[in-house]
């Protein structure tokens, strides 16, 4: 949530006070026109994954049987380093 929050907050800075009502990350960051790795690409859509499946029961139980440590560990750590790559986005200029 705090990703798509901070995507929201560019997106009012970049282009207009009322972000659109989406939850796809990597939409929101094309609409915010921040320009982005394949590799943030691919986390942005890894994160809107989490939010589907965290929603939606039928997703759930296979959700949860992918979150070991392993993987847990690795995916906290792409979304801080992307939430500090964004927080620098909203501090430029």
């Amino acid at each position: 949530m705090v990703i798509e929050k901070l995507l929201k907050s560019i997106y009012v800075k970049n282009i207009d006070d009322n972000p659109p009502r989406i939850h796809d990350l990597l939409r929101l960051a094309e609409k915010a026109q921040i320009e982005t790795t394949e590799e943030q690409k691919d986390t942005l859509d890894l994160i809107t994954t989490f939010n589907i499946n965290a929603r939606y029961p039928d997703y759930k139980q296979n959700f949860y049987k992918k979150c070991d440590n392993e993987f847990t560990a690795a995916n906290i750590e792409k979304i801080k380093e992307l939430r500090t790559w964004l927080l620098s986005v909203i501090n430029e200029k």
